[in-house]
């Protein structure tokens, strides 16, 4: 009679994985941000109104490479945990970046020593 009930084996996903991934290619990754942040207050150009963005894409934080709906929404944004570690790590060293990663998996320049003779 009975048996196992049939929505044991089904879990349930309690957020879409295709929003996450999605959103994991549309920011910018470490060394671009770090990058941003070393260039100087002028050279920063003014946020352009794009009606695709929340608030018009004026409302922007840009140690985590957020747009924000209004400005209260981004003043607690400010005040939060993560947004305070992401200005620490922005503030230490560089990040790594393509290149290093490169020379690591030596994908570099061949470094074949000095030439002992020359012929």
């Amino acid at each position: 009679m009975g048996g196992k009930c049939p929505h044991r084996s089904v879990k349930k996903r309690r957020y879409s994985h295709k929003t996450a991934r999605r959103t994991k290619f549309l920011i910018n990754g470490d060394d671009m941000v770090y990058d941003a942040l070393k260039k100087p207050e002028v050279e920063r150009p003014s946020l352009p109104v794009d009606e695709d963005l929340p608030g018009m894409g004026q409302y922007y934080c840009l140690h985590c490479d957020r747009y924000f709906a209004n400005v209260s929404v981004r003043d607690e944004h400010f005040k939060t945990k993560r947004h305070r570690k992401r200005v620490k790590l922005m503030m230490g060293p560089a990040p790594h970046t393509q290149l290093d990663a490169d020379l690591a998996a030596g994908m570099g320049m061949p470094d074949n020593g000095p030439k002992l003779m020359a012929m």
